[in-house]
């Protein structure tokens, strides 16, 4: 039997409806410019991209870099920075495709080019040598770097780092990438950020709307939805374990203790395989202590920094 024309008719109503409620349009980079852009001149030429840059502190003050996880910005290390900013030279920066800088035009968003441009930063900024602070993907970023350039790595603080194989994620595979994540594309509703950030918190009464704003605004920069996918579709992991044991720089393992994306309990994999690492656990913290418990969690990087000052 045929289905009625008014049956077939409301039922293309209602999901053009949901489809025009969903629908998630980016914003003009203007906008999102004038609401998180400090000044022109942060917006920087490294390695062939156009990268957004903080830089806080003395000039020859002993060097820390700062490496967001994935979907967020350099605003996520606000707090901290401040903290730090008075003894170190403090440089945070948008991966491409995050926050405030666009695309890479060479498409590549593998470690090996995150690389790339921390090593063009440090000499855009006449870095020799930095300790290297990452949380998350940035984590994972940060001590592969150490591991590929070890002479430019003083210290590691590695916030509930990536890197091991879990699930979705095997090593030397990429991964699939289906798509219900394409199509954040063209729906990216504020209610599903602000679910993903509570799902980061370990007390979400932590998060603010300012902090979900920001992160919905910016993921809708042009064209960072579609290089985060990109980013996940180019993430092969390798065995972490020998890259690891190469890294003889002291580390710093700072974890949530109700992290319910990266589990405490992954602590372990690298304080077995960092010969020179120790661990830090916050309780009642989640996978964002820089954003959740910025004053709890800074001190023991602080004390864990403290040596690069004496030496200075």
């Amino acid at each position: 039997m045929n289905t009625p024309l008014w049956i077939a008719g409301g039922v293309i109503a209602v999901i053009g409806a949901g489809a025009a409620w969903l629908w998630t349009p980016d914003l003009k980079r203007e906008t999102l410019e004038q609401r998180y852009l400090d000044s022109p001149e942060d917006m920087v030429e490294v390695a062939g991209a156009r990268l957004h840059v903080r830089v806080d502190g003395p000039q020859d003050a002993p060097a820390v870099f700062m490496i967001h996880g994935f979907g967020s910005s350099l605003h996520t290390w606000r707090d901290w920075a401040r903290g730090l900013q008075e003894g170190y030279r403090v440089v945070r920066f948008d991966l491409p495709g995050g926050g405030l800088s666009p695309p890479d035009p060479t498409g590549r968003y593998d470690d090996e080019r995150a690389f790339e441009l921390v090593e063009g930063l440090m000499e855009r900024y006449g870095v020799e040598e930095a300790a290297l602070i990452g949380n998350s993907v940035g984590g994972r970023i940060a001590w592969r770097f150490a591991a590929a350039r070890p002479e430019r790595v003083t210290r590691l603080v590695l916030v509930a780092p990536d890197g091991f194989a879990s699930q979705g994620f095997e090593y030397g595979q990429a991964p699939d990438v289906g798509l219900v994540t394409h199509a954040m594309r063209v729906a990216l509703p504020r209610f599903l950020v602000r679910q993903n950030l509570v799902a980061s918190y370990g007390d979400p009464d932590q998060l603010t709307d300012e902090t979900v704003q920001r992160y919905y605004d910016l993921l809708r920069a042009p064209g960072a939805r579609l290089a985060l996918i990109h980013r996940m579709e180019q993430t092969v992991l390798t065995d972490p374990r020998p890259l690891l044991e190469q890294i003889e720089q002291p580390a710093l393992l700072l974890w949530g203790e109700k992290d319910g994306l990266i589990p405490v309990s992954n602590a372990q994999d690298y304080l077995d395989h960092l010969p020179n690492a120790r661990r830090v656990v916050l309780d009642g913290i989640g996978h964002l202590p820089q954003e959740e418990a910025p004053q709890r969690s800074l001190e023991p990087v602080e004390d864990f920094l403290s040596p690069l000052r004496e030496a200075s």
